[in-house]
C-alpha cells in the first residue's frame, strides 16, 4: 500500500509566479512609457502655444465678412507685417481687449481716405480691397490728418466692416505699436458665418 508523501510540485507554481511577475512588470513599464510620451507631448504643446502659434477666438462684428463672433483661429508670429495682414493686437484700448483688425499700411507708408470715392491710397497707389464687407466708408472722428504717415515701428489697421469697426482711425485705439502685435491669423479653426463650408480653413480665399 503506497503512503502519500504531502510533497508539491514545486516547478509549475514558480512558473505561474514568474510569469505573473513578469506580466505586472511589462505593464509598469508601459504605463510608464504612456506617461512618459503624454507628458512630453503636453510640454511641446506648451512651448509650440508660447512661441509659435496661439488659439484664439473672433469677438464682434468688425472684420465681417471675413471673420465671425464665434471663429477660432491660430494666430502665428512673424518678424515682419505687411499690408492685408490679419493679426491680433494686445495694445491697451478704450475696451481693454485684444482686437483683431487688417494692416492697411506699416511704418514709412502714408495712408489716405478718401471718403467721397470709398478709396484708400497707400504712398498714392489705390488699395485693392476685395474683402470689405461694403464700399460706403462712414467718416469717423479722428485726432489724425489725412494723408498720414505712419510712424517706423507702427501699423495702421483697420477692420473690413468699415462702418462697424473702431480702428486706427479713432484715438480709441489709433496706430498699433509692433510689438503689442500678438500674431497673424494664419488659418480658421472654426466658422461660424452663414456660407461656411466644411473644411473652410483659409481666411486669405481673395488672394
Amino acid at each position: 500500500m503506497e503512503r502519500e508523501t504531502g510533497l508539491i510540485d514545486t516547478a509549475d507554481t514558480d512558473t505561474d509566479i514568474k510569469g505573473k511577475v513578469k506580466t505586472e512588470t511589462s505593464a509598469i513599464y508601459l504605463l510608464y512609457d504612456a506617461v512618459t510620451i503624454l507628458t512630453s507631448a503636453f510640454v511641446l504643446l506648451m512651448i509650440l502655444f508660447s512661441f509659435l502659434f496661439r488659439v484664439v477666438g473672433v469677438r464682434g462684428a468688425s472684420m465681417e465678412d471675413t471673420l465671425h463672433q464665434g471663429d477660432w483661429l491660430i494666430t502665428v508670429q512673424k518678424e515682419q507685417y505687411i499690408t492685408g495682414d490679419i493679426v491680433v493686437v494686445t495694445q491697451p484700448n478704450y475696451f481693454n481687449e485684444p482686437l483683431i483688425k487688417r494692416v492697411i499700411a506699416k511704418g514709412g507708408q502714408t495712408i489716405d481716405i478718401d471718403y467721397e470715392l470709398s478709396v484708400i491710397y497707400i504712398d498714392g497707389k489705390e488699395l485693392n480691397e476685395p474683402y470689405l464687407k461694403e464700399q460706403i466708408m462712414e467718416r469717423e472722428y479722428s485726432n489724425l490728418t489725412f494723408p498720414y504717415t505712419v510712424e517706423e515701428g507702427f501699423l495702421f489697421v483697420m477692420g473690413d466692416n468699415r462702418n462697424n469697426s473702431t480702428d486706427s482711425r479713432s484715438p480709441l485705439v489709433g496706430p498699433i505699436d509692433e510689438r503689442y502685435v500678438l500674431g497673424r491669423a494664419a488659418l480658421r479653426l472654426l466658422n461660424t458665418g452663414e456660407n461656411r463650408r466644411l473644411g473652410d480653413f483659409s481666411i486669405y480665399d481673395y488672394e
